[in-house]
């Protein structure tokens, strides 16, 4: 099968962290435009800034005014903000905030148009984007509703392992006011689709976590796991789904028990990333499933910290930029399996059947 370049929209998040660092220095690579024409919805000023902050030249930005314009083969880049908007390097501004919607805002219109394929979002600053606009806890809440779709799931990955969050982006005081067996069947649901169509695994074996030490102790330590987990586990066995647990989360990741399977569900956010940072900090990516469009990010945050000090690692923005593509032409192939089920002979095969009308 021939692949065109995949146009990628690459937001640049809060301009005072690290995320033009690490698009810079992903996009240093000459490789990656073997397979896609990458457009920034940022500020060519503010990528400048950058480049002269941790002295790297080697990238030059091509200026675009609209994404139809983009140049395969170069680094491409669409103003997004105002030219008068200051850098303050590891600062949590307004002003960054509201430059980092503006981009997503523009990537977001540009992919509903069809003006770019896949989308990567550089770090936000969950605090400073806050407004009328833009009133979520973070990308996967705000992409849900910008696209339409209820039941969604934010997926980490890395070769290590692939791990969801039941209870995303919510105060942990919270976590059992949210978690319903509904809930829990519905992430079950996205999270074999997703296994499926974007990540090419058929009957993907699911590890599903339970909420309380030792995952309740028969009820001694809480009944979540009797009460919702087991049956959101029963109906989706009975869907034909292979998701077993639940499973206490010390032991499993403990013993290396998510080695044996291709994807877990844990039940509330800190309890799947913790051990999902531990194992794969520096190249793990965040991949929002369920929704109809591709949308990647790097598994950090804006590290305000070393902004600007050409600290800030690229593995995994280029991870995400990689993933990116491999999901979009995985979900194009599902397509087009799916349009076509019956299976199809080879050149080979009906050439050694006798068939020559090919």
């Amino acid at each position: 099968m021939n692949f065109q370049k995949i146009k990628i929209g690459i937001t640049h998040g809060d301009i005072n962290g690290v995320g033009y660092e690490v698009i810079i220095k992903s996009l240093e690579d000459d490789r990656i435009f073997d397979s896609c024409t990458p457009i920034v919805y940022g500020s060519p000023k503010v990528a400048a800034y950058h480049k002269k902050a941790i002295d790297h030249n080697k990238v030059s930005f091509n200026q675009i005014v609209d994404a139809s314009e983009a140049h395969e083969g170069k680094a491409n880049i669409l103003n997004c903000i105002s030219d008068n908007t200051r850098v303050e390097l590891g600062k949590s501004t307004a002003i960054a905030g509201e430059s980092s919607y503006m981009a997503l805002e523009k990537a977001c219109a540009d992919l509903k148009e069809g003006k770019i394929d896949v989308l990567i979002t550089a770090p936000i600053c969950k605090d400073n984007i806050q407004s009328e606009d833009f009133n979520f806890p973070g990308h996967t809440e705000f992409l849900a509703e910008q696209f339409d779709s209820k039941d969604h799931l934010m997926l980490m990955v890395s070769e290590q392992m692939k791990i969801g969050v039941v209870a995303g982006h919510i105060p942990i005081a919270k976590v059992t006011e949210v978690i319903t067996e509904e809930l829990v069947l519905s992430k079950i649901r996205v999270m074999h689709q997703t296994m499926k169509q974007d990540f090419g695994v058929d009957g993907p074996r699911i590890a599903v976590l339970g909420l309380n030490p030792h995952a309740g102790d028969n009820g001694l330590l809480g009944d979540e796991e009797e009460n919702i987990i087991i049956p959101a586990l029963k109906k989706a066995q009975e869907e034909g789904i292979m998701a077993m647990g639940p499973y206490p989360a010390d032991g499993f990741f403990g013993n290396g028990t998510y080695s044996n399977f291709d994807v877990i569900l844990a039940m509330y956010h800190d309890q799947g990333l913790v051990p999902f940072k531990a194992l794969a900090f520096d190249d793990g990516v965040n991949f929002t499933a369920g929704l109809p469009i591709i949308r990647t990010s790097p598994g950090h945050g804006t590290a305000f910290d070393i902004a600007g000090k050409n600290k800030a690692s690229e593995n995994s923005f280029r991870k995400a930029m990689y993933l990116a593509i491999d999901l979009y032409r995985n979900r194009e192939i599902y397509k087009d399996i799916s349009k076509s089920p019956l299976q199809k002979y080879d050149l080979e095969d009906r050439q050694s059947m006798g068939d020559r009308s090919i």
